[in-house]
């Protein structure tokens, strides 16, 4: 598990930043998990700065829940490491990352859907947890990060880009990229969070319906990672 720093009166990002510049010096770059963390740490690391700059408010609550938010996609890597599932929504990522007919766009774009669509919503009830709020008094900030990583989509796209001929019509992954939007899938985590918030005092509940959600989005992520073959 990532270690969290406190500095002043807001958690520090550097350690999970620093955790994954490890991670992405040790991995092939052309593994799939390794695709992933390289665009992860990018968003990360704009995040950081953005919360140095004062584009937050409230620093220590972006930085609390961009730490806890980062935490939960490396203990899934520790997990992993250590011979353990990963979770479902994880699952089809770490099992396909070596697979030669899937393209780095999907590997980014599969790690994007499994982090946002189920870990953002519990590092959402994580945050609310350690701050003692709600939350509803964390929108901003979570409205904040979210246009942070609806800008970056565009720049990601562009660096993991089989070419020119990506809109051809024809082209299988253009009808995948289609089938996913960054932008629902931040609207579906904060609907999840609020609806885990909601049921904290119903543990069974809240446990069912972590579990349907970690499904759900896992098989999204197999529909993202369907293999298209080698471009020629």
């Amino acid at each position: 598990m990532a270690q969290t720093t406190q500095i002043g009166q807001f958690t520090a990002v550097d350690p999970v930043v620093e955790r994954m510049r490890v991670i992405r010096s040790a991995w092939h770059p052309t593994d799939g998990v390794a695709v992933f963390n390289r665009v992860y740490l990018t968003v990360t690391e704009e995040i950081g700065h953005a919360i140095e700059s004062g584009t937050f408010a409230d620093r220590r609550a972006a930085a609390t829940l961009d730490v806890r938010f980062a935490e939960r996609y490396l203990s899934v890597v520790d997990s992993v490491a250590a011979g353990a599932p990963a979770p479902a929504c994880w699952r089809p990522l770490f099992h396909y990352r070596r697979h030669p007919g899937v393209r780095p766009l999907q590997f980014a774009l599969a790690g994007i859907n499994a982090h946002i669509g189920h870990d953002l919503a519990l590092a959402v009830v994580d945050t609310c947890r350690t701050l003692k709020c709600a939350p509803e008094d964390l929108e901003d900030d979570f409205d904040r990060v979210g246009d942070i990583l609806v800008l970056l989509e565009e720049r990601i796209r562009e660096e993991v880009m089989p070419g020119p001929d990506l809109l051809e019509i024809t082209d299988p992954l253009t009808h995948l990229l289609g089938c996913w939007s960054l932008e629902r899938a931040r609207d579906g985590a904060w609907l999840a969070a609020r609806s885990l918030w909601q049921l904290r005092e119903l543990p069974d509940l809240a446990e069912e319906f972590r579990e349907r959600l970690d499904r759900s989005v896992g098989l999204v992520g197999r529909m993202l990672l369907t293999p298209l073959g080698p471009r020629d």
